[in-house]
């Protein structure tokens, strides 16, 4: 699983290998490369990984989306699964035009999750309970 993502991000950004599902038809698309973004309100997913899956994306349901540089695009949602750290989350995710996918505090939120920036990885913290 990759931790750090230094070739496309200066500085290096955590990044995580996901598994997106559809619950529809339990189709699944692997190792999908989503960006840790713990700034991010929602989670988004590459449209190519939703395409592989067949899923039909209602471009009339649309979201406004607004980038950290205040720019502002509208995206379709899907309802899906992003299965990470062996746990299912369902929900509604964002569809977008990239590579890769974001990681947000609706699925971190869940989690507890140590990054070691210096190290340039991360990992699932086990409570200790």
């Amino acid at each position: 699983m990759p931790n750090y993502e230094s070739s496309r991000c200066d500085p290096p950004a955590p990044v995580a290998e996901v598994t997106l599902r559809d619950k529809e038809s339990g189709r699944s698309a692997a190792g999908i490369l989503m960006l840790i973004d713990t700034g991010a309100d929602i989670s988004l997913v590459p449209r190519a990984a939703v395409e592989k899956l067949s899923i039909t994306v209602n471009k009339n349901a649309s979201y406004e989306l607004v980038g950290f540089d205040g720019q502002r695009t509208n995206s379709p949602a899907i309802e899906m699964d992003v299965v990470f750290l062996r746990k299912i989350f369902r929900g509604k995710y964002i569809v977008v035009d990239d590579d890769w996918g974001i990681l947000g505090r609706d699925v971190l939120a869940s989690l507890t999750i140590l990054r070691d920036g210096p190290r340039q990885q991360w990992l699932e913290y086990a409570s200790p309970h």
